[in-house]
């Protein structure tokens, strides 16, 4: 695909990233890494989350969901979370932004 430029996180990545203990800070910048690398890696969404891909990826016996989007050589960083709710706040959040 194309080269990664930029990368931006939205306010709520920041602030969930900021409350991850080391190693589950660690474990996110791998998985935005490999993001980074192969920016196909995640699934494409359809319907209301269209445009926005999903990459899983594990920390402990726990999946974790990673929200992003390319536009041109930027990758968006919305959210991460488990999946319990993860796909009905993400809507959300999309869905109040200006």
């Amino acid at each position: 695909m194309c080269d990664i430029a930029e990368v931006i996180q939205s306010p709520l990545f920041a602030k969930q990233k900021k409350k991850q203990a080391k190693k589950q800070r660690a474990r996110l910048d791998e998985a935005v890494q490999a993001v980074m690398e192969n920016p196909a890696l995640g699934r494409a969404k359809s319907g209301n989350l269209q445009g926005i891909r999903i990459y899983k990826y594990k920390f402990d016996n726990n999946q974790i969901l990673l929200a992003y989007e390319i536009i041109n050589t930027v990758i968006y960083l919305y959210t991460f979370g488990s999946h319990q709710n993860f796909y009905r706040e993400q809507s959300k959040y999309l869905h109040q932004q200006p």
